[in-house]
Formats: C-alpha cells, sequence, structure tokens
C-alpha cells in the first residue's frame, strides 16, 4: 500500500455511507471554503451533475462538495441529499435570495452486485455527516463498496477492486486524491514493473489479462455503460479553473498507467480537481504529482478491496 489520504492536503474532510446488501454507497469530498474545482471527462459511459459548471469559461469557479456514488445514474440522487444538508447548514453560493451550495457528482455503475437499489438522498446526507478531517478509509466503503474490474468476459471472471487513496508533499505544497475504481480493465503497478494487482481472471482462476484477451480476439461481455473509474485529486496550490482543468487532464495519465485498458467507451472515466488556494505552485508540477498520486490512489484500491458478493480479491490470491 502506498502511503497518503485526500484529507493530508489541510482544511479537506472525506464522508462516506454505504449498505453492503445492496452493495453500493457514497463518498463525499468537503473542501475548505472558497476551493477552486475543476473536471475532465475522459470515458465513452459517464454520469454526472454539475461538470459543465466548472468549465473555465463559465461563471462560478467555488465547489461545495464532490460526490462520488455508485448506482449508475440513480445515483445522482445522493448529490441532492448533500445540496439539502449544506443548505440548511447556512452554506452556498450567495445569490440574493437563497444560498445555493455547488455540489459536482459522478457515479458508477454496481448494479450488478447485491440487492438492485441504489444510492439515495439519505445515504448523501448521512455521508456528508460522517465526513471528516482524519479519513483514512480504503477499500469496501463508500463509492468503492460495489467496484469491481476485469470485466470483460463477464464478472464470473472478475476481481472485487474498491476505493483507494494516497497523497504527496512536495515542501509546502500537498496533493492528494480519492478515487473509486470500477473500470472494464485491470490494475497494474506502474511502479513495480507493471505487476498486476487486480483485474480478469483466467478460466481456471489464476490472475488473467484483458488486453492478452482482447488481443486474441475473444468475444467480450455486452459492458456498456456497466463501468467507470471517478476521483478527485485536492491540493492546497493555488489555482484557477483553467489550471483546476489542467490538473484533472494530467491526472488522467494516472489513469492510463495503472489501468489497461482505460478510457474505453465501456468506461465513464472522470476526474475532479479542488484546489484550496493556499500555497504558491507552478500548475504542471501540481498536475505532475497529481498523475502520480492517482495511479498510486488505484493501486491501493485494488490492494485494500475485500473479496466480496462472490468476486475474489488481490488478498484473496
Amino acid at each position: 500500500m502506498y502511503p497518503g489520504h485526500l484529507v493530508d492536503v489541510p482544511g479537506f474532510r472525506v464522508g462516506h455511507a454505504q449498505n453492503r446488501d445492496w452493495g453500493t454507497g457514497v463518498t463525499v469530498i468537503l473542501p475548505p471554503e472558497g476551493a477552486t474545482g475543476g473536471v475532465d471527462v475522459r470515458g465513452g459511459a459517464p454520469g454526472s451533475r454539475e461538470t459543465d459548471l466548472l468549465r473555465p469559461e463559465n461563471q462560478v469557479s467555488q465547489v461545495h462538495a464532490v460526490v462520488l456514488s455508485g448506482g449508475s445514474a440513480f445515483g445522482l440522487e445522493s448529490a441532492s441529499g448533500v445540496m439539502n444538508e449544506l443548505a440548511a447548514q447556512g452554506l452556498g453560493l450567495e445569490t440574493g435570495f437563497a444560498k445555493v451550495p455547488i455540489v459536482c457528482s459522478a457515479v458508477l455503475y454496481d448494479l450488478g452486485l447485491g440487492q438492485v437499489k441504489w444510492p439515495n438522498m439519505a445515504m448523501g446526507r448521512e455521508a456528508l455527516l460522517y465526513a471528516s478531517s482524519e479519513d483514512a478509509s480504503q477499500g469496501n466503503i463508500g463509492a468503492g463498496t460495489g467496484c469491481s474490474v476485469g470485466k470483460i468476459a463477464g464478472m464470473e471472471r472478475a476481481m472485487k477492486s474498491g476505493l483507494g487513496q494516497a497523497s504527496l508533499r512536495l515542501g509546502d505544497l500537498v496533493v492528494s486524491c480519492l478515487v473509486a475504481v470500477n473500470a472494464v480493465g485491470d490494475i497494474r503497478d506502474p511502479e513495480k514493473g507493471n505487476l498486476p494487482v487486480a483485474g480478469l481472471l483466467g478460466p481456471n482462476g489464476e490472475q488473467g489479462s484483458t488486453m492478452d484477451f482482447l488481443l486474441d480476439g475473444e468475444r467480450g461481455a455486452d459492458l456498456l455503460g456497466k463501468n467507470t473509474t471517478i476521483g478527485c485529486i485536492a491540493t492546497n496550490s493555488r489555482l484557477d479553473k483553467a489550471g483546476a482543468l489542467k490538473v484533472c487532464q494530467m491526472g488522467h495519465d494516472g489513469l492510463a498507467r495503472a489501468i489497461e485498458p482505460v478510457h474505453t467507451l465501456f468506461d465513464g472515466d472522470s476526474l475532479f480537481c479542488l484546489a484550496s488556494n493556499q500555497v504558491d505552485a507552478e500548475p504542471n508540477l501540481v498536475g505532475i504529482l497529481g498523475a502520480k498520486v492517482l495511479q498510486r490512489a488505484i493501486v491501493n484500491a485494488g490492494e485494500s478491496a475485500e473479496e466480496a458478493y462472490g468476486l475474489k480479491s488481490h488478498s484473496s490470491l
């Protein structure tokens, strides 16, 4: 496991809620007041809320929460629970008539595990109320509860994945990441010779390879819209929306290093960036570190996951 967690960036809080019988959950990331947000959506089957607002040419730059949820498009409802609770706490963008919390969200597909139910407003609110500046959760929790990887040959040869976190510090600059890995591809560790962590199993239950499966010309399962890796890079750097977008774009390099293949039409890969604007740092450096912590968080998601819903995990192999 690589060290660090998203809350290593001062002022950030993270909370989770899940229903293990349903096989799904929610993770809420709360930045300090005045945090700048950015997002870059790369996969072909995304589900999201308030992502257009973060485009550099649009007006609002401050984000009050990022919600990562299971449940496919149904899970977007959980962000409404977060929004309502933040409003009840008096937080949000002042419009003259009401404070409107800016809550951005991305969802992943986990409806095939557990009961066919999904996160709702109550689960989103619960995750927010559990938010802590000391969160170190990884594995089968929050948005990682129903995550799986290596699904090209169907769920019977997939493996359990989950939620991962990691961070890096360079002087006063801190860059961290939290990610829920639900990819069609495999997790590999680029810092250990591309060593397989979790992914497609071979016909006899041994560690396999999605790339080898595809290169051998085998026919894959119908996975359209049923996979996604969603995450958030956090930093104490000063960034405007254009800088936050660049960090997201560079951060996707971390997905490409640790997930093989990635950004397919089957995936909805979405990456947020939240900057608390406390430390001067060159955006390229933040992006480079962001890609590094993301690839480490992805590996941690695979290594920390526990066997569940009939799926083997890294530890069970």
